[in-house]
């Protein structure tokens, strides 16, 4: 990157700075955004961004999940900025701010953000899925300096030489003379100018001025130089540019030289060599042949033109493909293991086990944390094979430079010293008996060995001789029982091969004895051997393995024995037949130190391809050793280093492997998700791979894999990668066996459809695989269908099928289909024949005495009966089922069932008011659930629960009960908006408790559902939650906390700028004071100046009129009249605006109650008689007839009482008194007698009474009068006996008063 590279040029600047030590200090955090782009369109997906940024919302106030992901990826999560998509991190050293920015480069931070932010609806949309890219950004210039902040607080780090520097002659002995380009490991001194140092190059210590110093900017080489210390040569000068490419073929001598070693070729200007091997920038040597004399060997890489060999790829490790499968490639038992792990997880019972309708429901949710993992899913514990070799191992810090030599070497000596017999040699007949004579010593005894050894250039049946794992003792030399007897005879043939000049088996020989040397840790003897070896063979590179492994062995003696002043020109030249020979074996465990010294070099001359080079040579052996966890960063540089695809798909599926050795189950999914975003160039997904992938995304299931198999959705990308590779390769088999699992992923989901469109794959390829795979397939076919209600194409299916079973098939296959056809057909609305299907299912089982599959079959009867409103028959048929599941060996499978049984059962027990039975039954659901742990189950059962004891069998305290057991399950499936939900709903029953204690838990479960619903982002639920608490502090009389409440949920609304919202809880929040006995008169303010300007802004002239009439009521009930009739009056001008004659009589009534109490009897009078033209024609109920009653003997009190008293005939109610009689008044005009008449003939249904609308019934003397008035049960016949009756509003009033039959009104004449 450009902006990297500028910024490593300021931190360079900054570096010289005297008072860099105050500047370096760690920065508090890191800011980390993202943003979730769409490859297609190239721009963000707003509705993904939006549901991500949701996703933060909830992690911000549960941040373990991000937490834990963050600690994977070597960093420590700070806190969480969901509106700005961000994270903050901080790093504590210098290694986790390395791993983070090497998992940031190599992509793995966005595609573990995936995992984090979405849910399974993501990663089972194949086409999103493939679309959908998270990039992640953070400040490289922050990211420098906290890493230059950490190296210089750790102390003690590597600095590159920026200029030579001559120590002063005042200081000579004390400054360390530096050349431009040598490495220094320096050790800072507070509060000056110079640091103790030590040269790499040379090994001398001393002071160094810190601005001839600028440090090595990459953590990688920090941490090489710290893990894997010692002596590094110095870059030369060239009089021509270096190469940057790795060259092979022909190259050309631009300039002579004179060899100083007879390993050295002799080059003549303008002469054309031969690259052996390749020639790779940063080496000093390269092995080559001369086209002039065809002499072989080491060529000095300056003394080359550079543009006259071909040029291999800037960043190739591999010479060859054998070296890039030699990374690591699963052998045939390996991908045997996991083609059959993927047919075990494939493996279906539908064949032989009978399905219950509707218990895909329980059967695929997963089960509770502690749940045992299926076979192929456990993860490994600590104490296996590749544990304990990694312990073996393991490398010692860079504090070995102060101890023991011999006790650092390489645990070669650690191996037990076995030399089996074996059954079959291939080995040349002559060295089938070497022990016979070897007390004589004569020659004759040796002449096969030392034949044998003497061969000129190099024989396949050297193999063993030069190999890493010393298989010469267990084939050529297996004869010798004891090691040191071997070592007697090896001896004795080299005096024998010395005294006979026979100079290749003497080398050989040699050879033989350093590496038994070594293997016994005498590395001085070992490096005499090693030292005559190569004197022996004189420059001679016929044998060019025997030669790289003298070569390399000497050298790693030299490096351990830090034989600088000896072995410089050694190490180089050993250096370049490491790295520039392709296809080499490693020969001995400690040429791991070789293979740091080549890599040192690289870092020494920044040279990209040597540094690759030496990455592959390190990941290579240390595989081989089975040191996993030293192997990773090596092969995380070399991915870096190698780029894009195909050069580094070998480097990221061994990443993967590691990263599942090193439990890093986040890292593992990314690696071969980056594996599978390339998978369309041409790259298939192995097998292993996908088993790889199954096994960690079983580790990062938020609830793990219950019994039969859960795969998680985030394994749907590789599963997806393999199918596409097994559809190019025709692997038929392994193809249906990765659909059908694909099946299952989209049925543990509750989505059938993709479920279906894998499935029809799996049908046709189990038609070409044969008989058995296709039936099995097409019920897997069938059944999805019937999940998906497409009980048609569920028949289409299953009808072929029984017709083409054959008399000779089984039963049990005849009795699966025959179930299935019930549920089909019962999906269909054909009862009769689905019942018939069952029946011959059912005898299907008996005959094979098969206990489950009866039950199953007596079950799906029982559902059928109980669809088809016959209780008796379906309580008959499930009692039977459920005996028949209590006679099974208990399982998961089948007791999961058997809670789908008893709730089908509850279900019709309670419907038959058998209650203490139905709730039995959902008991022992529940505890069916409870014991094997499975959540889902335990869900659906406790649902069941709180629907009896909230509406069936009301009970308070058990309704809680399982509300708060409801509310835990939520809370270990982590669905937040359940647990919102729940606790919402545990509060409203805490608080219709209404006691203290009740309140203050209901005030607890309010105030938990607000925070969540805020992290869901769900406005509404949220506000009302803050409502909620609110009501909650009124009725605990914590009056200064309701306010608070209140306003709180306003001013969200206002802020959203949802006016609608707003209107709503400034109606709601005056209803707490209004509703309540305590400072009512706060509702004012917000029905007043909060509700009734939002509504008029609005033109919502409902929601107005209906505050109106609640600030009439409510100024009514504080005595203030006058505001009374203000609001009274305006709502009775809106109620004629709507056009609804039900709010304009509430509107006028209520407004004549406010006249009357007024004492303003007139208008009180207009307003009662403008109601009674708004009342609906026909009475329809006891209400209506009631509301006459009122409104008339209001009107005839204001009449007889309160506005005129006349003399009036008297009438007479039998009912109530035989004897007494009463005043009637005058009677009305024409013109009032036939509006009062329409009243009574009108039929339109009255309206019922309104909450919070007060009707004054009649006065106390009217009530006394007519005790009969206070009924309610009044009749629609009556009887009128006064044929020249006029109608009075007294009389009007006992008109509708004697709608009671047997009550009779006779008029009398006046008294």
């Amino acid at each position: 990157m450009a902006g990297l590279d500028e910024v490593r040029t300021q931190a360079r600047e900054e570096w010289t700075d005297p008072h860099m030590q105050l500047k370096f200090t760690p920065m508090s955090d890191l800011t980390l955004s993202f943003s979730v782009k769409s490859r297609s369109r190239r721009c963000v997906n707003g509705p993904l961004q939006e549901a991500a940024r949701r996703r933060l919302w909830a992690l911000e106030a549960e941040d373990q999940e991000a937490r834990a992901l963050f600690k994977d990826l070597s960093a420590r999560l700070v806190g969480i900025q969901s509106q700005k998509a961000q994270f903050l991190i901080t790093f504590k050293t210098m290694e986790e701010i390395w791993k983070f920015s090497t998992y940031l480069n190599l992509g793995y931070v966005s595609v573990c953000l995936e995992h984090l932010l979405f849910d399974h609806k993501y990663w089972l949309n194949c086409r999103l899925v493939e679309d959908t890219e998270i990039q992640v950004s953070v400040d490289d210039k922050d990211l420098e300096t906290i890493f230059l902040g950490l190296l210089t607080h750790e102390g003690h780090f590597f600095c590159r030489a920026v200029c030579s520097v001559a120590p002063p002659a005042e200081k000579d002995g004390e400054w360390l003379t530096l050349r431009e380009g040598e490495l220094i490991s320096v050790k800072m001194a507070e509060g000056g100018t110079e640091w103790e140092g030590m040269s790499l190059v040379t090994g001398q210590r001393g002071l160094v001025p810190m601005s001839a110093l600028e440090p090595l900017l990459l953590p990688f080489h920090q941490w090489v130089l710290k893990n894997y210390p010692g002596s590094c040569g110095l870059s030369r000068r060239r009089d021509r540019p270096e190469p940057s490419q790795i060259g092979r073929g022909k190259c050309k001598a631009w300039k002579e030289y004179e060899r100083e070693e007879k390993d050295e070729l002799n080059l003549r200007q303008g002469e054309s060599i031969e690259i052996i091997g390749s020639v790779i920038p940063g080496l000093q040597w390269f092995i080559g042949k001369s086209a002039r004399s065809g002499e072989v060997g080491f060529v000095p890489t300056r003394n080359v033109d550079p543009e006259s060999y071909s040029p291999m790829s800037k960043t190739s490790a591999f010479f060859s493909e054998e070296e890039r499968c030699s990374l690591w490639v699963p052998g045939s038992d390996r991908t045997a293991e996991c083609a059959s792990f993927l047919h075990t997880l494939a493996h279906t019972d539908i064949t032989s086990v009978y399905r219950l309708s509707g218990f895909e429901s329980i059967q695929n949710l997963p089960n509770d944390l502690s749940a045992s993992q299926p076979e192929g899913f456990r993860e490994a514990r600590p104490g296996g094979a590749w544990e304990e070799q990694q312990a073996g191992g393991s490398r010692r810090s860079s504090s070995s430079e102060d101890s023991n030599l011999e006790e650092e070497l390489l645990s070669a000596a650690s191996d037990s010293y076995h030399l089996p017999e074996p059954d079959d040699l291939d080995d040349p007949e002559l060295l089938m008996d070497l022990n016979a004579g070897q007390e004589e010593e004569e020659a004759e005894n040796f002449a096969p060995i030392l034949a044998f050894l003497d061969h000129e250039g190099y024989a396949d049946h050297f193999k063993s001789l030069y190999d890493f794992s010393f298989s010469f003792l267990t084939s050529s030399f297996y004869s010798f029982s004891e090691e040191d007897e071997l070592v007697a005879y090896l001896e004795a043939s080299r005096k024998w091969a010395k005294r006979s000049h026979m100079t290749w088996a003497h080398a050989r020989l040699c050879f033989l004895l350093g590496r038994l040397s070594v293997r016994k840790l005498k590395l001085s003897q070992a490096r005499v051997y090693f030292e005559e070896a190569i004197h022996i063979l004189d420059g001679a590179f016929a044998d060019l393995s025997l030669v790289a492994a003298l070569y390399i062995n000497l050298a790693a003696i030299y490096l351990r024995q830090r034989l600088r002043h000896k072995g410089s020109v050694l190490l180089e030249k050993a250096g370049a037949l490491l790295a520039c020979l392709p296809d080499r074996e490693s020969s001995a465990k400690n040429e791991l130190d070789v293979v740091a010294y080549v890599l040192r070099q690289g870092i020494v001359v920044g040279s990209c391809p040597l540094e690759a080079r030496a990455c592959f040579l390190a990941i290579r052996l240390l595989l081989s050793l089975g040191r996993y966890e030293e192997v990773l960063p090596f092969a995380e540089r070399l991915q870096l280093l190698l780029g894009q695809p195909p050069a580094s798909d070998t480097v990221a599926t061994t990443l993967s492997f590691l990263y599942d050795k090193n439990y890093l189950p986040h890292l593992a999914v990314a690696s071969v998700r980056q594996c599978g975003l390339h998978s369309a160039q041409g790259m298939s997904l192995p097998i292993w791979q996908v088993h790889l992938v199954l096994q960690n995304t079983a580790k990062l299931l938020s609830v793990p894999c219950p019994s039969w198999n859960e795969v998680s959705t985030l394994a749907c990308p590789a599963l997806r990668q393999a199918l596409a590779a097994c559809d190019e390769q025709a692997e038929r088999c392994t193809q249906r066996a990765l659909c059908l699992i694909l099946s299952k992923v989209y049925l543990q989901h509750r989505c059938p459809d993709g479920a279906i469109y894998y499935l029809s794959q799996a049908s046709m390829l189990g038609q070409l695989l044969g008989e058995r795979e296709a039936f099995e397939s097409s019920l897997c076919l069938a059944w999805a269908y019937l999940l998906a209600n497409q009980a048609k194409k569920a028949l289409d299916i299953l009808d072929p099928l029984l017709h083409s079973l054959k008399e000779t098939e089984s039963a049990t296959q005849k009795g699966v289909v025959h179930n299935l056809l019930g549920l089909a057909l019962q999906g269909e609305g054909r009862a009769n024949r689905a019942a018939k299907s069952y029946l011959r299912a059912l005898n299907r089982a008996r005959e094979m005495g098969d206990v489950r599959n009866q039950a199953v079959t007596l079950a799906n009867l029982g559902h059928l009966t109980l669809k088809s409103w016959a209780p008796q028959p379906a309580r008959d048929y499930l009692l039977q089922a459920v005996r028949l599941y209590c006679e099974l060996q208990a399982s998961v499978e089948t007791d999961m069932e058997l809670v789908q049984v008893l709730l089908w059962l509850a279900q019709v027990l309670v419907c038959g008011r058998q209650l203490a039975d139905g709730r039995l039954c959902y008991e022992m659901a529940l505890l069916l659930g409870l014991r094997h742990r499975h959540l889902k189950s335990q869900l659906q059962v406790t649902k069941s629960l709180c629907h009896f004891y909230s509406s069936v069998s009301p009970n308070p305290e058990a309704c809680i009960t399982y509300h708060e057991h409801w509310l835990t399950l939520a809370q270990q499936l982590r669905d937040r908006a359940m647990e919102g939900r729940l606790l919402e709903s545990l509060g409203q029953l805490y608080r219709n408790l209404n006691t203290a204690r009740s309140l203050r838990k209901s005030l607890t479960c309010v105030k938990e559902s607000l925070r969540i619903f805020i992290d869901l982002g769900e406005r509404d639920k949220a506000t009302e939650a803050w409502l909620g608490a609110g009501r909650l502090h009124y009725l605990m009389q914590e009056d200064e906390l309701v306010e608070l409440y209140l306003q709180a949920a306003i001013q969200k609304a206002l802020k959203s700028e949802e006016p609608s919202l707003a209107l709503k809880l400034y109606e709601e929040a005056g209803d707490v004071f209004f509703n309540g006995t305590r400072h009512r008169h706060r509702a004012l303010e917000y029905y007043r100046a909060g509700a009734v300007p939002l509504a008029r802004r609005m033109k919502a002239v409902r929601t107005e009129l209906r505050i109106f009439n609640k600030l009439t009521e409510l100024q009514m009930s504080l005595e203030g009249y006058d505001k009374a009739l203000e609001f009274a009056t305006l709502a009775a001008r809106l109620s004629t605006v709507t056009g609804d004659q039900r709010q304009e009589l509430v509107a006028f009534h209520r407004l004549a109650t406010v006249y009357y109490s007024l004492n303003m009897y007139e208008m009180a009078e207009d307003c009662y008689l403008k109601t009674l033209s708004l009342c609906p024609a026909w009475l329809q109920s006891p209400r209506e007839a009631l509301y006459y009653v009122k409104v008339y003997c209001r009107l005839g009190q204001l009449t007889f009482c309160q506005l005129k008293v006349r003399t009036m005939p008297l009438v007479q109610c039998e009912s109530c008194h035989p004897t007494m009689f009463f005043p009637v008044p005058e009677p009305l005009g024409s013109h009032e007698m036939t509006q009062m008449g329409s009243l009574v003939s009108q039929g339109e249904a009255w309206p019922h009474r309104e909450p919070n609308v007060s009707f004054h019934l009649a006065s106390l003397e009217t009530s006394k009068m007519f005790p009969c008035l206070r009924g309610d049960s009044i009749s629609s016949s009556f009887s009128l006996l006064c044929p020249d009756f006029h109608g009075h509003f007294i009389c009007q009033a006992l008109w509708a008063h004697c709608l009671v039959p047997g009550r009779i009104l006779r008029p009398f004449k006046n008294m």
